[in-house]
């Protein structure tokens, strides 16, 4: 039977894996699931709608999958909140779930992939989407609809404006204020952002050769060191670097973006 403290709160319509624990003075609303290994530590809550795999962790008043911070969210419905499996919630991170509007169709959710890291004090707006293996450090904060591809890292203070995307592998320097999509693999940082260059140190780490962090190099280049405008930098990609895995992700993520990439 799940490890339920006496003074935990669990609606009878949660459903629990009999090795969940829930700490001291936490509740957890109706509709929630919590795979196997979940520990929900004290003071927490677990919003209505959430759904959680195996093997995650809580920490001290972290608040998940609660109503968004949308005044267009109508307040007698539960949005949804999709978590993958061994991620781990600092102290007081919150995390909403996704909006419900008067007239919507479209099933949405927030979500959040597998072994993630959010560090104290994070906020993950509504609808956002996070990867595997993110990294978000203390006080940053996604407004909504943000996307952050798997293995980014987020540096301390970060803000990210709605709808902006975090390429794979991308690292965010603390305190960047980012308002445009940033690249895979690269360093962006600064208020406003800037790219920098390729994240070398996170793609050693990541295991991608020398041949390969070689190409992000000369594709950066190309972007940002040539002169060229971006359409130009991308056909000269296109052209001019051999076909790798790294030059597709690349070139999807900028045909991709909604609203350009960081300068």
């Amino acid at each position: 039977m799940p490890k339920i403290h006496e003074t935990a709160i669990v609606h009878p319509g949660a459903e629990l894996a009999d090795d969940v624990e829930i700490q001291p003075f936490s509740i957890i609303e109706a509709e929630v699931v919590l795979g196997p290994g979940c520990i929900i530590g004290p003071h927490c809550v677990i919003g209505k709608g959430t759904v959680m795999g195996a093997n995650n962790r809580t920490f001290s008043g972290a608040q998940i999958g609660i109503p968004p911070q949308d005044l267009k969210h109508l307040s007698d419905r539960a949005g949804k909140t999709m978590i993958g499996d061994g991620n781990t919630f600092r102290e007081t991170v919150t995390v909403s779930s996704s909006t419900v509007y008067a007239g919507d169709t479209e099933e949405k959710s927030t979500r959040i992939g597998n072994n993630c890291l959010f560090m104290a004090c994070v906020h993950i707006a509504h609808d956002c989407t996070v990867g595997n293996q993110v990294i978000m450090a203390n006080n940053s904060a996604l407004a909504g609809h943000v996307e952050i591809h798997d293995g980014a890292i987020l540096g301390g203070l970060v803000g990210i404006h709605q709808f902006c995307r975090i390429g794979t592998m991308a690292f965010i320097g603390g305190m960047a204020r980012v308002n445009m999509d940033a690249l895979p693999f690269m360093i962006t940082e600064g208020h406003p952002a800037r790219c920098y260059g390729p994240n070398v140190v996170g793609l050693n780490r990541a295991g991608l050769s020398k041949d390969s962090v070689s190409l992000i190099r000369r594709m950066f280049k190309l972007l940002y060191r040539s002169g060229l405008n971006t359409s130009q930098a991308v056909q000269e990609i296109v052209q001019s670097i051999e076909d790798c895995h790294e030059k597709t992700v690349l070139l999807d993520f900028i045909t991709g973006s909604g609203r350009g990439i960081v300068h």
